[in-house]
């Protein structure tokens, strides 16, 4: 049982408690009493325990007097592990596309499945969205669930975690795999919250223990100078992030057949507080730097933004995108919406070319799954250059442009 008192022999009646309460629970009474000091006071803070919800907030305004004691209870939660079954794999989409970190994920999530003998269920919310039931079936999806409502036209963080979480509580999947997009962070802690269980967010690698069907989640840590493996193993189900070109995806087989089963919930039970203007699409580069086949870096070796310039030009003349670490974007020569790494984008092209960059690990995190790896530095020892599949020591102010040349050359040929 939750128990707050007011220690009347340190309470001075200064009204801290009584500013910070949100729900207007604590009020400044008349009663003289004397404190541990010998000091006498004429207001005492009184508790309305009708009102209180036993936030703590008081008692964190009190810390310097300590007059204010808080026991919370803590709850029990009973968990049967084996009603917990199958892995889910939340189907994001936008306008009616899915996101193409879904079909690596149930990808990830049928290895997994084979592990644990479990089917890989999928999770499409939307409206009019039925028809995109099957694509996921052709990637691999053994179920689909669907949720189809006016009310989930377009994203928002409320109707999606309610609906997402109910869904949850009703079927009690094993485990939930989501991708580390700009909606799955914006609302996987929501559900997780809501359902009362853990989250790793941004993973690059996923196992199990196939004892305790614990999901092993590997994720950097300590601004990723560590790979950290975390475990969920007192509550079901497990969630995860995972960011796109993690995994690859399985080939489309639109043979494949699978079950859609149709969902209804009650939107009229919930209090949507927030309302979507308006959708504005990011024009400011040529190619998607995720889906870019060839991507051209820059990093602090660039010595200022004039060197993006150069390495554009070499990007468009090879049809790819142009990235950046993250002391450049930091340095403010370009928009952050260039970052490859730990704390951008997750990139895995079939050529990724790195002009001046040194090759941390944060970086290294989000460019590692490459096919090849071309390194431009003036340091052999430098760690991009030793990972590189091929490595060019020199000035890349002369290496470059002779690229360019070479490439414009084999271009008027053909």
């Amino acid at each position: 049982m939750n128990k707050i008192e007011v220690i009347v022999n340190r309470c001075i009646g200064c009204g801290l408690c009584v500013k910070v309460c949100p729900y207007q629970a604590i009020t400044l009474i008349d009663s003289p009493h004397t404190l541990e000091s010998g000091r006498t006071v004429k207001q005492l803070a009184f508790i309305d325990l009708n009102k209180c919800t036993y936030c703590g907030a008081c008692v964190e305004a009190c810390k310097k007097y300590n007059a204010i004691f808080l026991q919370k209870e803590e709850a029990k939660i009973e968990i049967d592990f084996k009603d917990y079954k199958n892995i889910w794999v939340y189907a994001e989409q936008r306008r009616k596309e899915i996101s193409p970190v879904v079909f690596e994920l149930i990808a990830k999530a049928k290895d997994l499945s084979e592990k644990l003998s479990f089917k890989v269920c999928s999770v499409l919310l939307g409206n009019k969205i039925k028809d995109l039931a099957n694509e996921l079936i052709y990637y691999g999806s053994d179920v689909v669930y669907v949720v189809d409502d006016p009310a989930l036209e377009e994203f928002l963080d409320e109707p999606y975690s309610e609906v997402f979480a109910w869904l949850i509580k009703e079927e009690k999947p094993q485990i939930i795999l989501m991708g580390a997009t700009n909606i799955g962070r914006s609302f996987a802690s929501r559900v997780a919250a809501k359902i009362r269980t853990g989250l790793t967010a941004d993973c690059t690698a996923l196992d199990v223990d196939l004892q305790t069907h614990n999901l092993l989640q590997t994720r950097p840590a300590f601004g990723g100078n560590i790979m950290a493996t975390i475990l969920t193993p007192r509550h079901r189900p497990q969630m995860a992030t995972v960011r796109h070109k993690v995994f690859k995806p399985l080939a489309r087989d639109t043979s494949r057949q699978g079950e859609i089963i149709e969902k209804k919930f009650d939107f009229s039970k919930i209090k949507i507080r927030t309302k979507f203007l308006d959708f504005i699409k990011d024009t400011s580069t040529k190619v998607n730097l995720a889906e870019a086949d060839i991507i051209v870096s820059g990093g602090r070796g660039l010595g200022g933004p004039e060197g993006f310039k150069l390495l554009e030009e070499l990007a468009d003349l090879l049809g790819g995108a142009v990235g950046a670490s993250r002391a450049a974007v930091d340095a403010g020569w370009i928009p952050y919406s260039h970052q490859v790494g730990q704390t951008g984008r997750t990139v895995a092209p079939k050529v990724y070319i790195a002009c001046g960059i040194s090759g941390q690990i944060q970086h290294l995190v989000g460019m590692g799954s490459s096919e090849i790896i071309v390194a431009i530095n003036k340091d052999p020892e430098s760690p991009m250059m030793k990972i590189a599949t091929y490595s060019i020591e020199g000035d890349l102010y002369e290496i470059v442009p002779e690229l360019i040349k070479a490439v414009k050359e084999y271009k008027s040929k053909s």
